[in-house]
């Protein structure tokens, strides 16, 4: 299960002089153009041990950003995503993929700013409709590997025999969904966003009963919408990557320009986000430029918004994780946590010693009960 990449980063090794002299030349050259969810109320504050923040990443500061390079990336930053204009529908069955004694899973498909996303729906056996329900983001894959439900069938299963609903997205570019951009995780949320609009087409799911549950990419996925007010209660993290866009391209590098399958194959290049050569020159050159700028960088950084999130948040990382490079350091969870509790933000954070990026057995269990547990609370027995 990777961390949202693909392969060893080259980052450090660029010139970055030269790169962006020729970034600024590209700039000047390119058209500037750019076109441009409720939240619950606040839950008591949960009770957590609190762990030390690790310190954010020295970036490399340019100049002086041109008005080009912020018209370009402002519908990518926070402010500008906030203001986004989500356009989503219905969901549709598309076929019934298993049927077992605790819950029938079907393929779908929902639209999201024009594209057919497709996903994963299981409704428990048991239990009384309308169920509550969990949308599940899943962690990166090979798109070339990735079927459907990869990454979150098993704990939809632990949730379902709980009486929720589950429903995870493929997201752009993943299963059978249609390939789109997508910058900074946004186009990713935008899915999710859009699956959490179309809640009210399942007959047996609460729209007004959602959480999230987010491994790794899916993570970072779920911080980006919580920036959003979108109407979940309640948010799980299990080995999420880091909510401060510097740490990802400290580690992987910027996204993968061109071709999707030849940049996962590709060394330096976070291939989670997707940059078709199809965009605009001036977009693309903008945000190689955002990669190596500080402010930016925040701009577009959950981390930096926290006082955003609305809703309770559990974290949930192994102490080993990180050592494999696809996996994503026990300090970014640390990290996310302190500033959720700097932000005065209700959060808990769970550490498991010896666990790498996926939990096995005990690990496992005890990580999921604790979710439950935390859904029961916050997004089940709500009134």
């Amino acid at each position: 299960m990777h961390g949202g990449i693909s392969f060893l980063p080259t980052f450090m090794q660029y010139n970055v002089p030269m790169r962006l002299r020729l970034l600024a030349l590209t700039l000047i050259l390119s058209a500037c153009t750019a076109a441009p969810i409720t939240a619950t109320s606040t839950p008591a504050r949960l009770e957590a041990v609190v762990v030390a923040d690790t310190p954010t990443p020295t970036l490399i500061p340019s100049p002086t950003t041109t008005p080009t390079v912020d018209k370009w990336i402002f519908p990518y930053t926070i402010a500008g995503f906030r203001k986004h204009n989500f356009q989503s529908g219905k969901v549709t069955v598309l076929e019934t993929l298993e049927k077992t004694d605790v819950y029938t899973r079907y393929r779908i498909s929902y639209p999201s700013d024009g594209l057919t996303i497709t996903g994963v729906l299981q409704i428990p056996v048991e239990g009384r409709e309308p169920f509550p329900v969990i949308v599940m983001n899943h962690g990166f894959f090979s798109r070339g590997e990735y079927h459907s439900g990869d990454g979150t069938d098993r704990a939809a299963e632990f949730l379902n025999r709980r009486g929720y609903l589950t429903v995870s997205s493929d997201y752009r570019s993943w299963g059978g969904s249609d390939e789109g951009p997508s910058l900074f995780y946004s186009g990713l949320a935008i899915d999710v966003v859009n699956l959490i609009r179309a809640l009210p087409s399942i007959p047996q799911a609460d729209p007004s009963r959602v959480g999230m549950w987010g491994h790794s990419m899916g993570g970072g996925v779920t911080m980006k919408v919580l920036m959003l007010g979108a109407p979940v209660r309640a948010a799980v993290l299990y080995s999420t990557v880091s909510a401060d866009n510097a740490d990802l391209v400290a580690r992987w590098g910027m996204g993968c320009i061109g071709d999707i399958a030849e940049g996962e194959t590709r060394y330096g290049c976070n291939s989670s986000d997707v940059l078709p050569e199809s965009l605009p020159q001036g977009l693309i050159s903008a945000y190689e430029f955002s990669a190596l700028d500080a402010d930016l960088n925040q701009a577009v950084s959950p981390y930096y918004h926290l006082d955003l999130v609305q809703v309770p948040v559990q974290i949930h990382y192994g102490t080993a994780d990180g050592v494999d490079y696809a996996g994503t350091p026990p300090e970014w969870s640390k990290k996310l946590y302190q500033g959720l509790v700097d932000a005065d933000r209700p959060a808990e954070i769970f550490a498991y010693d010896g666990e790498k990026h996926s939990f096995f057995a005990d690990e496992w269990f005890a990580f999921m009960e604790r979710a439950a547990m935390f859904f029961d609370v916050y997004v089940r027995d709500v009134p």
